[in-house]
């Protein structure tokens, strides 16, 4: 990955889109797993606990003794909340596609090892945030419910209308400054409604030692390792992101950029 933004290839089967050797995460990982209708992947998680998220469509899904059968099936990531399988470290699983599908592969680096547990629809919690023009839809898959059944990742997904801001007011956490602020690294996966749209990813810090803007499209993924992150989307087009964060620790503690908090009042 020469840049923090990795742009969407398209291609069948499992797909490593941000790896364990990237220099700039010491946690996480992404990979995208597409799948014709019957078909199966076998897959390891080794030295990572892992999230599945059913982006699109509907599978079957087996790890030692837990067998899970007909997940998922939304059309599309827009199309209601997700179903998601957690997959401890050290762990072997299978895969069947029923339809045609996509699922997201969220790694975060694990020793301890805990059982397989699934997170469905009605399972995921619904935050309506913001106001004005950064309104928008937080949908927590893996955060406050994966204490003591997971060791470090938390996992959500993010609904932008078209131009609307989100992670915004914009906030940060990459410093270890309890009980201000947690350290925690974190990667965004994008989805454009209609899929031709854009949404443009910022990052800054507070000096302005970083300041950029990236076009971020349908498929893209980005990792963050450092500094404030809010996202827009164009006009006319809607934005997801699915995101997931690890640690040391699970501590979920943001830091809002000073300058903009009077936004909150």
């Amino acid at each position: 990955m020469t840049d923090r933004l990795v742009k969407a290839v398209e291609g069948e089967g499992y797909q490593e889109i941000i790896s364990e050797e990237d220099a700039r995460l010491d946690y996480l990982s992404l990979g995208k797993l597409s799948l014709q209708s019957q078909q199966t992947y076998c897959g390891e998680t080794g030295g990572n606990e892992a999230v599945l998220v059913i982006l699109s469509g509907v599978v079957d899904f087996s790890s030692g003794d837990q067998h899970y059968t007909e997940l998922g099936g939304r059309k599309n990531v827009f199309d209601g909340k997700a179903t998601a399988v957690y997959v401890p470290c050290r762990s072997q699983y299978e895969i069947k596609a029923r339809t045609e599908a996509v699922l997201a592969v969220c790694k975060a680096k694990a020793s301890e090892r805990y059982e397989p547990f699934v997170v469905k629809p009605e399972d995921v919690i619904v935050h309506h945030r913001g106001k004005d023009s950064w309104k928008r839809e937080v949908h927590d898959i893996i955060t406050d419910n994966g204490e003591g059944r997971v060791q470090r990742i938390m996992i959500g997904e993010t609904f932008n209308e078209p131009g609307n801001w989100s992670s915004y007011p914009p906030h940060k956490h990459d410093r270890d400054h309890l009980p201000e602020e947690s350290k925690l690294e974190e990667i965004y996966h994008y989805q454009l409604s209609p899929e031709q749209g854009f949404g443009v990813q910022l990052r800054y810090n507070q000096d302005r030692s970083i300041d950029e803007a990236y076009i971020v499209r349908h498929g893209d993924s980005f990792a963050i390792d450092q500094g404030y992150h809010p996202v827009i989307a164009a006009g006319g087009y809607k934005i997801y992101y699915l995101w997931f964060l690890a640690g040391e620790g699970r501590t979920y503690k943001l830091y809002d950029d000073p300058e903009h908090k009077w936004l909150m009042e």
